[in-house]
């Protein structure tokens, strides 16, 4: 994954770090397995990736609890304050993490760049525009002297229950939104930009908050399967243009609160111009739709200062376009190596001095009218056309400058002097890569010297020179065209994947090969036809069933903020039970007059429950993604005989913990278990006792291996045939007993057959297992 985003032309990743999967029980610290942190840190290291840590112990990210561990919700005193309770609950994890970070920090070696404590501890500030500006007051006002830092830009968005779908959100926050809003930023000269998320990934087991449901795709840049979408490509201009672009890194904006036509004279635009200055010299104009949400195409001239006076672009006739949801940036007395670029409305991608040439790449849309000046240091050259369907005017200007005016459309290569300008339109310009070969030392894969520039391929992750051969390593989706651009003494062979490429030139003097993907066969398997086997696993409701060894629910008191109004507490975080389904029984002796049993049942947004008198099944509350918690009557099938001993059985989904978005809040301990109770009748039963279980062991978890948040409360996964898994880390032999009806080994011999396309005929729960093994046919995503 790290090196898919270093791909972008990225620099850096953020990440959190989860408290309460690693501490689900106060004093037990556990970085081992999946939770091991040093993996990933090395991995980035090794794509050549930056790392921001983010470890809370605050974290949000619509994670069960914001990443607040479950005891939390039975330890006294305010959480994310300085109050004594607060600070010493999550010292040693605090400690902990630290040491983890600090060991990876960059003064020792590591990745880790900057550490970001807590988060979400406030929120934003009036005026709310959708121009951002006032970011830049409020940057000034703060902190002038540091970076003008976005820690968290909207990269797509989190879909809750009953929404519209992560790819509508993609499309919604697609290429056009990121062009608008994130040139936005620019315009602001942020040079410490962060977006959330660039991939959100799956909330395996109870890792979600209860507003979301199991997929975290976030119509991110990245989809959840790891496939690219546009987004992807779209932010990769944005991304390499900058990385080339140091002076970016001094500009300060001129006219904030000012950009409404100016530059332009067309009110219906507004342009910033942040200016360098440091060198005094490069100019950046960031253009965009007044009204962002408009659809309109609006044509423009642009006036600049340029070290060659005024000028008023283009120079040589027509108008600039601004096409809808769009933004761009033009560049002004700009250095590409030795090259002085004048102007450009067109966009910068990248440039790169190559074989004493300066290849600059330049893009717009489709069939839009562009202008590219240089200034030389004698009279100007003839510039020429060497390849592609496109055409140039050429005029030259005062202090030895010359213009070039085209349309975007295609790739067109233009030879001017010593410098090779290529042409390309949106989808072209979206085929290039900058990949750089790593250098020697310890921080080999963060070079940016040495530039290699690629056109083609569906994704190229990295390049390496060894002596004069070339490699590219990469993934294909269907034949690509190669187009390489790289020093000729470092690519007279050019392997892809490990294997040779069959080179030719092309007139600009480029290597060109092609490569055609060897595509697996994906085969899925026809889950109906395959040999299932079943059992029952809700046991609990037989007679014959017993609990004694389940939590007694006998507690008269809580730290809850909730005052209880049961006679004892029914939250099942007090018990230790912070994740999956939930089980309660509660004992009682009919009256003879009881007709139906009332619970409100709390669980989280979408939470569903199910109850059932003895072993008959008496109705239930399906969820929706309104209610977290549901008030229900449910009717008995007939009188119960004075007496009689009975047990209520309510299972309960628990859809993870809320959080405390905002600093000094409890809401984390909003509570799931049972709120209220009664029966109906005129003489009506006490219950004689309460108990509860959920996952096995509650905070002092039996599967060490898939952690806590990876196991629920449901029968199968507390019970089956003892497997030992013996695992090897960091020079120490550990095994561990692991349990449950879903995990590889246990033995469903005397299990019935059953197919789980077909389902239960009555309500309860079922386990369904087969032994297929699907064919090893795609290999595994890194």
């Amino acid at each position: 994954m790290v090196s898919k985003i270093s791909a972008l032309g990225f620099n850096a990743v953020s990440f959190y770090v989860h408290w309460g999967l690693h501490e689900f029980k106060r004093g037990e610290i556990s970085f081992d397995g999946f939770r091991d942190l040093q993996p990933f840190f090395d991995a980035a290291k090794k794509a050549g990736i930056y790392l921001i840590a983010r470890p809370g112990p605050y974290i949000n990210a619509e994670a069960t609890g914001g990443g607040l561990p479950g005891w939390g919700a039975h330890t006294p005193g305010l959480f994310r304050t300085m109050n004594a309770t607060f600070i010493e609950a999550m010292s040693g994890y605090v400690k902990a993490v630290g040491t983890k970070i600090a060991e990876n920090q960059i003064t020792k070696g590591g990745p880790v760049i900057l550490v970001q404590i807590e988060n979400e501890y406030s929120g934003f500030q009036p005026p709310y525009t959708e121009d951002f500006q006032y970011f830049w007051g409020a940057h000034l006002s703060i902190n002038p002297n540091a970076p003008n830092a976005v820690y968290e830009f909207q990269g797509g968005a989190f879909d809750g229950w009953g929404g519209s779908g992560y790819e509508k959100c993609s499309q919604l926050l697609g290429p056009e939104f990121e062009r608008v809003f994130y040139k936005n930023q620019m315009a602001l000269s942020t040079t410490i930009f962060n977006i959330y998320m660039i991939y959100g990934g799956t909330n395996w087991g109870g890792l979600g908050h209860p507003g979301i449901y199991t997929s975290y795709d976030y119509g991110a840049a990245i989809a959840e399967d790891r496939s690219l979408r546009e987004k992807y490509y779209e932010i990769k201009l944005q991304a390499n243009f900058l990385a080339v672009s140091p002076a970016f890194l001094t500009t300060r904006p001129q006219n904030i609160y000012a950009t409404q036509g100016a530059f332009t004279g067309n009110s219906a635009l507004k342009t910033t111009q942040i200016l360098d200055v440091v060198g005094n010299k490069t100019g950046f104009y960031v253009v965009r739709q007044t009204d962002a949400s408009t659809h309109a195409l609006q044509t423009y001239t642009l006036t600049v200062s340029t070290s060659i006076g005024n000028v008023i672009v283009p120079t040589i006739g027509g108008s600039l376009t601004l096409n809808g949801k769009d933004s761009k940036i033009h560049v002004v007395d700009y250095a590409a190596g030795s090259s002085h670029v004048l102007y450009s409305s067109a966009e910068i991608l990248t440039w790169a001095t190559i074989d004493g040439k300066d290849v600059i790449i330049v893009y717009g849309n489709a069939e839009e009218l562009h202008e590219t000046a240089f200034t030389f240091n004698g009279p100007p050259p003839v510039a020429k056309v060497l390849s592609g369907p496109g055409s140039i005017q050429q005029k030259a200007l005062g202090g030895n400058s010359l213009a070039l005016q085209f349309t975007t459309n295609g790739q067109t290569v233009v030879q001017v002097g010593s410098i090779l300008l290529y042409i390309l339109d949106r989808p072209n310009a979206y085929q290039f890569w900058v990949l750089h070969p790593p250098t020697s030392g310890d921080f080999a894969s963060y070079s940016t010297e040495n530039p290699i520039i690629v056109k083609g391929g569906y994704l190229l992750r990295s390049v390496s020179i060894k002596g004069s051969t070339l490699s590219i390593q990469g993934d294909l989706n269907g034949t690509s065209t190669f187009e390489i651009i790289a020093p000729s003494a470092s690519s007279k062979s050019v392997a892809f994947n490990g294997e040779p490429l069959k080179l030719s030139k092309t007139a600009q003097g480029t290597l060109t090969a092609q490569r055609t993907a060897n595509l697996p066969k994906v085969v899925i398997p026809n889950l109906s036809s395959l040999t299932w086997k079943t059992a029952d696993s809700l046991p609990e409701i037989k007679a014959s069933y017993s609990d004694d060894k389940w939590t007694v629910a006998d507690h008269n008191t809580t730290v809850n903020a909730r005052v209880p109004t049961t006679p004892t507490v029914l939250y099942a975080s007090d018990y230790g039970y912070h994740t999956g389904n939930i089980l309660w029984r509660a004992h009682f002796n009919a009256t003879g007059s009881e007709t139906a049993f009332n619970a409100d049942v709390q669980g989280g947004s979408a939470f569903g429950y199910s109850v059932w008198l003895d072993s008959t099944f008496i109705g239930s509350w399906e969820g929706d993604a309104l209610h977290s918690d549901y008030n229900g009557t449910f009717t008995f099938p007939s009188p119960l005989k004075r007496g009689s001993a009975h047990v209520l059985t309510i299972l309960q989904d628990h859809m993870g913990l809320e959080e405390s978005w905002s600093g000094a809040s409890d809401f984390f301990k909003t509570p799931r278990g049972v709120l209220n109770y009664s029966f109906s009748g005129t003489s009506v039963p006490n219950v004689s006792v309460w108990k509860v279980t959920g996952n096995l062991g509650g905070e002092s978890y039996a599967d060490k291996v898939r952690g806590p948040l990876n196991e629920g409360g449901l029968y199968g996964e507390r019970q089956g045939e003892p497997t030992i898994l013996v695992t090897f880390i960091k020079n120490n032999l550990r095994a561990y007993l692991m349990t449950g009806w879903h995990l590889p080994g246990f033995n469903d011999a005397s299990w019935a057959s059953g197919n789980p396309t077909t389902g239960s005929s009555t309500a309860g729960v079922s386990f369904y297992r087969c032994d297929h093994v699907a064919p090893r046919s795609v290999p595994l995503e890194s």
